[in-house]
């Protein structure tokens, strides 16, 4: 047998070919505590290659104290498997917040061994905010129906009065009276922005170059809001169309970068805000007014090196009248929302220190697949 036989690599067991197709992280870990073997899913888990891992304890690669270490030595003593749900494994090394739910269980061929596998929560959780963004853009449909027909009219006889007063009052006064047309029109504006989300009629649709749109975007904000923002770019050249309409997305990233670009603004020179695209394999989730579901494999994210946004604010961070600023109305990320949402979409927010990250997940265009009416005019019309 010829040397570059003797070292080839053994073929994998129809076990280890199993237990790689997993797409959850499965560690088993031997009677001292050491990784006796991982597979694939774990090693993109933990950042570490299997080799790695196998020199290394498990309280090596978990938080100190993590409850997943007392359920081994509780399964180990009782024989029997445990089930636990969100729990967090976050490390500084691996960055984060790193929800997941446990399975751990005993091994009977190997006395004293423990199998533990993973179960990322993002997946379900961002389900469940997709479905909480939806139900608060919804609640605020029926609260712009009212501002619309019982504010906009009497604001109207307000403004008129204040513009007959005008006409006979004295320099003084009149600049009370133009206060009163300012802070009238003020209310309007608020009630317009509002009104976007009464409206319900289908979203047209088709195929769109997300490049050109964040081109656009970087174009608006650096002759504005961004002219002293360094951006970095970082995008994959080959992506296919979004399924989408452009002036949408537009909105929707403006309005992203916009928050970012004020996120940076008391770091001068070293405000950065980074935007990148990638295909990755998406959930599948139902369009609204549709029976079919569809996968999300296009991301596009906004990244900031700011502050980051406050912890109590994330659950609600999409919610109409949420915001941290100061004379902010807190409309423009639930409007976001709202039009990720009728695209079929999910955005999602991560934040830390520095490293702010507001991620899109968008269906992409599919040639083959027969448009309805409102896609087919707007294809027409592009």
């Amino acid at each position: 047998m010829s040397s570059t036989a003797e070292h080839r690599r053994p073929l994998p067991t129809d076990a280890e070919i199993i237990l790689n197709a997993l797409p959850n992280p499965v560690l088993l870990v031997a009677p001292d505590g050491r990784i006796a073997d991982a597979n694939m899913a774990a090693e993109s888990f933990f950042e570490i290659s299997a080799q790695f891992l196998q020199r290394h304890s498990l309280k090596d690669l978990v938080p100190f104290g993590s409850p997943l270490l007392s359920l081994i030595d509780q399964v180990r003593s009782s024989g029997s498997p445990v089930n636990e749900y969100k729990v967090d494994l976050g490390t500084p090394r691996m960055g984060g917040d790193r929800q997941v739910d446990l399975h751990v269980a005993p091994v009977s061929e190997r006395p004293g061994h423990i199998v533990v596998m993973l179960q990322e929560r993002s997946i379900a959780d961002k389900m469940d905010r997709q479905l909480t963004h939806r139900s608060a853009a919804r609640s605020v449909i029926a609260l712009a129906a009212m501002l619309a027909h019982e504010i906009k009219n009497p604001l109207s006889g307000i403004r008129g009065a204040a513009q007959l007063l005008e006409q006979a009052a004295s320099p003084e006064d009149r600049t009370l009276t133009r206060l009163i047309c300012d802070e009238a029109d003020r209310i309007v504006t608020l009630v317009d922005r509002m009104e976007v989300f009464g409206d319900d009629r289908p979203v047209a649709r088709g195929p769109v170059n997300i490049h050109s749109v964040l081109d656009h975007v970087k174009r608006l904000a650096q002759s504005g809001f961004a002219r002293n923002v360094r951006f970095v770019e970082d995008y994959d050249p080959s992506l296919p169309p979004v399924l989408a309409n452009q002036d949408q997305l537009i909105q929707v990233f403006l309005n992203l970068v916009k928050n970012a670009a004020e996120a940076t603004a008391d770091l001068g020179h070293e405000a950065e805000i980074q935007l990148t695209t990638a295909f990755r394999p998406g959930v599948r989730l139902s369009v609204p007014g549709k029976k079919s579901r569809v996968s999300l494999p296009l991301e596009f994210c906004v990244r900031d090196n700011g502050p980051g946004v406050p912890e109590d604010l994330m659950p609600n961070l999409f919610d109409p009248f949420v915001t941290t600023k100061p004379t902010g109305s807190g409309l423009g990320l639930a409007l976001v929302a709202k039009i990720v949402g009728d695209h079929g979409g999910i955005i999602e927010c991560e934040s830390q220190p520095r490293k702010t990250t507001f991620r899109v997940l968008l269906p992409m265009f599919n040639p083959a697949k027969k448009l309805d009416q409102n896609d087919r005019d707007n294809v027409a019309g592009t």
